[in-house]
C-alpha cells in the first residue's frame, strides 16, 4: 500500500503528526463535554478514556502503558482517583502478588456503556459524511503510521 510519496509525503507527515496531537486533545474535550452532559463530575476525560480501554478486561497498570493506552507515572494517580470514585476495583494477581490487577465496578462498567453510545453517535455521523470511505482510508494510514513508529522504536533508525 503506497500512503505517502515524495516531498509531498514528508510534508504529509508533518501535517499528520500534528493532526494527531490535536485531534488527541479536541477528542477530550469531547469526552469532557459528554461527561458534563451526564453529570459525572469525578471523573475528568484522561480517567475516562483509561476506563474505556479497561472495559470488560482485567488488566495491571504496566499492560496499559505497554499497550500504548496510556503514558507513565500518571495512571497510578488516574487509577487511584478511578479506585476512590468507586469505577475501578484492584485485586493481586494469584500468579505475582506483587501485580496489581484492575477491573470495572458496575459503576465504572455503565459509564463506559453511556460513553460507547456517544462513540455510536459519532461513528454514525462520520458514516453520513463519507460512506465509510474515507473513514477505512484514515484509518488504514493510522495504523501504518503506528506500524512505521513502533518499528523505529523497536528496530531503531533505518
Amino acid at each position: 500500500m503506497r500512503i505517502l510519496s515524495g516531498r509531498s509525503g514528508i510534508n504529509a507527515y508533518s501535517e499528520v503528526t500534528r493532526l494527531i496531537e490535536r485531534l488527541h486533545r479536541r477528542y477530550l474535550d469531547v469526552i469532557r463535554f459528554e461527561l458534563s452532559k451526564l453529570g459525572v463530575e469525578e471523573v475528568n476525560a484522561v480517567q475516562a478514556l483509561l476506563l474505556m480501554n479497561v472495559q470488560h478486561s482485567e488488566m495491571t497498570i504496566r499492560e496499559l502503558v505497554e499497550r500504548g493506552y496510556h503514558v507513565g507515572s500518571n495512571v497510578t494517580y488516574n487509577v487511584r482517583q478511578l479506585v476512590d470514585a468507586g469505577y475501578v476495583e484492584q485485586h493481586r494477581s494469584e500468579r505475582d502478588r506483587r501485580s496489581v490487577k484492575l477491573k470495572l465496578t458496575q459503576k465504572g462498567l455503565d459509564l463506559c456503556s453511556r460513553l460507547s453510545e456517544m462513540e455510536s453517535r459519532h461513528g454514525e455521523s462520520l458514516l453520513k459524511l463519507d460512506g465509510g470511505n474515507e473513514s477505512d482510508k484514515g484509518r488504514d494510514l493510522l495504523r501504518a503510521l503506528e506500524r512505521v513508529w513502533s518499528d523505529y522504536i523497536q528496530y531503531g533508525a533505518h
